[in-house]
């Protein structure tokens, strides 16, 4: 057996694989952090064979409760990524699967490469719909990509979408696949009825130099960025830097930040309640979004999420809440599970790229339910 992670978002360290039924493994730490949750890696010269892939430090990482009813994803092919046995006591996380094949990928969820974002951004750029800017450079010398879908124009709602802002959440990335394909259908009639009203400024992917590493939830730098938006900088942050500046130049009606969550077997949407300056429209503008998705797609709800901050308590280091704050906008932070939606289970699949993708997709028809009311 052999087993490998030198790859894009690649993470796995071996500590003995010479025994199948008893391969050892740790998760790598986030780069300059002590963040870790995210593994991916491959294992050659296993087919019809019994494995246990032990993580045996499991009980230490960033969420451990995450690891309760949770089970890793295998693909043969990189493309169909499927559920398989997973157990955990405690304190050792252990994989059971007998591959079909001689090679097959393991991984927290399923992994969305940089190759694939790229091809994706010149996707993107081929419709008439759709400009690819860049804002600047990360630490590790990326691109941070912005797609602005649309034309600016007078009276027009001024909507930021950003996604992946914690690289190991790539839910957040098939999300975005679901979500700017419809922007960019031109026989979609609810696209069309927004862009008539909007214009669209879109971060796919907030920490590509995470993402790359293979990190869970911190940049180059090791920063947690849904952390920096008071006080972004761009020797520690220049996403966030960066990205709020053009926010600035723009002004920001709607902001909705894509993430995944470890723990909680559902998909939501939390709320910048707690903002000082909370208005009773940005209230009603959440309920109205909130109400339209549950209509759009019936796997997002509204009954499980995070206790809402109590009135002048918010985190206006977060994303959605600093946003809020500062714009008077309608801001959100969507999740959605690693594990499975606990509403609609599915036994093959669990939550997957393709239910990320139509939740994308609904949340286009949210979008539109929600622009008479973003401004007074």
């Amino acid at each position: 057996m052999h087993i490998s992670a030198n790859f894009d978002s690649g993470n796995i360290e071996v500590i003995d694989a010479t025994d199948a039924a008893n391969v050892r493994l740790n998760i790598r730490k986030d780069t300059n952090s002590d963040f870790f949750q995210w593994f991916n890696f491959r294992a050659v010269g296993v087919q019809g064979t019994d494995c246990a892939f032990r993580i045996e430090n499991a009980s230490q990482a960033s969420y451990a409760k995450g690891w309760e009813d949770y089970r890793a994803v295998a693909s043969y092919d990189r493309e169909i990524w499927f559920r398989v046995p997973t157990e955990y006591d405690g304190t050792v996380l252990t994989i059971r699967h007998t591959p079909e094949y001689n090679a097959v990928h393991y991984a927290y969820f399923a992994p969305y490469s940089t190759e694939r974002y790229r091809d994706y951004m010149a996707y993107c750029q081929s419709s008439p719909r759709v400009s690819l800017d860049v804002l600047g450079q990360t630490l590790d010398g990326a691109d941070l990509d912005l797609l602005v879908i649309g034309t600016p124009g007078e009276g027009k709602r001024v909507c930021w979408v950003v996604g992946r802002q914690h690289p190991g959440e790539t839910q957040a990335s098939w999300w975005m696949e679901g979500f700017v394909d419809r922007l960019t259908d031109d026989a979609d009639p609810v696209a069309r009825a927004v862009l008539d009203k909007a214009v669209l400024y879109v971060v796919p992917n907030m920490n590509p130099d995470g993402s790359r590493r293979g990190n869970l939830r911190v940049n180059a730098a090791g920063t947690n960025l849904n952390r920096e938006w008071a006080e972004p900088s761009m020797e520690k942050s220049p996403e966030v830097f960066l990205t709020r500046e053009k926010m600035r130049e723009t002004g920001v009606d709607f902001c909705l930040d894509v993430h995944g969550d470890e723990a909680l077997p559902y998909a939501f949407i939390a709320g910048a309640d707690g903002i000082p300056s909370l208005t009773e429209r940005q209230k009603k503008s959440k309920e109205n979004f909130d109400a339209a998705l549950v209509r759009a797609n019936p796997d997002y709800q509204t009954e499980k999420g995070y206790p809402k901050a109590s009135p002048g308590k918010g985190n206006l280091t977060l994303c959605s809440s600093h946003v809020a704050e500062y714009f008077g906008a309608l801001g959100m932070t969507l999740e959605m599970p690693f594990k499975d939606n606990a509403n609609a289970p599915d036994a093959q699949v669990g939550w997957s790229p393709d239910r990320s993708r139509h939740l994308g997709n609904g949340c286009l028809d949210a979008l539109y339910a929600v622009l008479d009311g973003l401004r007074d």
